[in-house]
């Protein structure tokens, strides 16, 4: 259902499908689209993360009016791909929709924090 919510005094749209009947199951965000080592991570992680989801990619803007945009087509979760990710390899960042938490996943464990999340089981 559709839904006005405020998050740090900001209001934004949401779309609050559950997880498992969401359209889209994630969307795949590089912090930035002028690194190309940065992107190629994000890319393969969208190329594999296809295979299983309906997930979007979505470069462009700033990283609040991306997740704004995911918010408002029920996306429920947004992967973030940033510098600690390809410098330090930390993982992702993955922000739940509802809570707008953000949690570091690491890459290989991706798939099933989703699963976990979308289908229920890992």
């Amino acid at each position: 259902w559709f839904v006005l919510d405020e998050v740090a005094g900001e209001v934004r749209s949401v779309l609050k499908f559950h997880p498992s009947v969401a359209p889209i199951k994630a969307s795949i965000l590089p912090l930035v689209k002028n690194k190309p080592e940065l992107v190629a991570v994000a890319r393969e992680l969208f190329d594999t993360l296809k295979l299983r989801y309906n997930v979007a990619w979505d470069a462009g803007g700033a990283i609040g009016r991306r997740y704004r945009r995911a918010d408002e087509v029920g996306t429920p979760f947004c992967i973030t791909v940033d510098f600690e990710t390809i410098e330090e390899n930390a993982g992702v960042t993955i922000r739940d929709r509802d809570s707008t938490e953000q949690t570091r996943v690491p890459m290989d464990e991706v798939i099933s924090y989703l699963s976990k999340r979308i289908d229920g089981y890992e």
